[in-house]
Parts: structure tokens; sequence; C-alpha cells
């Protein structure tokens, strides 16, 4: 009569110690047990679904209050961005400045918030719904956090990303002196740029992180 082959499996599928088997070394049962616990733990993290954890609305703000100047953010309004194209933009903290922050837009790679004067604020709602912007002076935005764009030249790095350091963002009237601007953001210049899926260009201008004092001299020159 045959012998049967042995089965070393129960019905789950672990591994069954039968007398007919030879005993292993501690070191290698160590071995085979952390084998299967890693190969259980890159199985289940390649199943599991991505985190939908969204921001909550101190995290928003603490964002949006990063993006300019104290001048600016100290009384600044704080908006979220809306849930669908020209939906409403909910009102985080109520300002007084005429200033108005936002956190960085929800499911991009990176934060990026920003701080806008009406002008760039209407501009940007008017674009993100699909509208047509009526731009007829001259609009001021803050990005102290940056922004990143495609790495088009490798001037300043090998990444298939740069990131432009803080910066401000200036809308004018006249589309087509923006035109025959830079439109390279990754060589450290002064650029063009435009939001997605949108083709009205804004001038992007990289600073030095201001002081309160230099930035509230500047202004006020600007206005005298």
């Amino acid at each position: 009569m045959q012998a049967q082959p042995d089965n070393f499996l129960t019905a789950s599928g672990s591994l069954k110690l039968t007398r007919a088997m030879t005993p292993m070394p501690r070191r290698i049962l160590v071995k085979i047990f952390a084998f299967f616990v890693l190969i259980t733990a890159v199985v289940t993290y390649a199943q599991a679904p991505p985190s939908g954890k969204s921001k909550s609305e101190a995290e928003k703000i603490a964002s949006a209050l990063q993006a300019g100047p104290k001048f600016v953010t100290r009384n600044a309004t704080v908006l979220d961005w809306p849930t669908s194209p020209g939906g409403e933009y909910r009102v985080l903290r109520a300002g007084t400045n005429g200033w108005t922050c936002l956190p960085g837009l929800p499911r991009k790679p990176h934060d990026e918030p920003g701080c806008f004067d009406q002008v760039f604020l209407q501009f940007i709602k008017d674009s993100m719904a699909g509208r047509t912007p009526n731009v007829h002076s001259v609009g001021i935005s803050y990005m102290y956090g940056g922004f990143w764009v495609p790495n088009k030249s490798h001037a300043m790095g090998t990444g298939d990303e740069f990131h432009v350091g803080p910066h401000i963002m200036i809308i004018g009237p006249d589309q087509k002196m923006l035109e025959t601007l830079n439109h390279d953001g990754s060589n450290g210049e002064p650029y063009v740029n435009h939001l997605p899926g949108r083709t009205e260009l804004y001038l992007v201008v990289p600073i030095r992180e201001w002081g309160d004092a230099q930035a509230v001299r500047t202004v006020g020159a600007a206005h005298r």
C-alpha cells in the first residue's frame, strides 16, 4: 500500500506541525514567521484605500494665515473653497481689512495657501467658476508658502517639480503684455502663470519674505 504524503496545512492554510516533521532550528522559525508578517503587512497596506481625512476648520485657518505678512493676515477674512465649481465660499473667519486668505486647494499634493485683495479674489472666483474674469485694475496676492511648478528648465534642480518660494502675484487688465513675459517658473525669474484649466495670465514675482515693518513702509509709500 502506497504511503500517503503528510498534510502540513490546516483547513485555514496555517502551518500544522506533525510528529513526522523534522524539528527546525528556532532561528529559522523566527525568520519564517517574520517573513509572513511582512508579506501580510505589505498586502494589507496595498489593499487599503487612501486616507480621506480632510483638514479641520482650525487647520484650514492656520494654513491660510501662513500665506501673507502679518499686516495682511491679522484682520483678513478666511474663506474655504467651494465644494463644486461656482459654489459658495464658506466663511471660516470674518475679517475687516479687505484682504481674504484661503488654504491650499483640496486634493492637491502640496499645501499652497494664498492671500488676495478684492480684485485678485474676484479674478479667482470668476476663473474657478468658469466665467471670463473682467479685470479693470491691478490686483495683488501673496503666497509666502510658495508654489510648485513643472521643472521645465532644470536650471535650479533636477527633479520633476520646482518650488517657487515666497512670492507676490499681480493681475492686471493688459493680457497681451503679460503674454510677452517669461512663462517658465522653474528658472528662478519672475514669470506668468494661469489657474488650472484657464488661460488668463497673472505675473508671479519671487520675493524675500518681508518683515512687517518693511512691508508697511512699502505699502504706505505706494499709497502716497
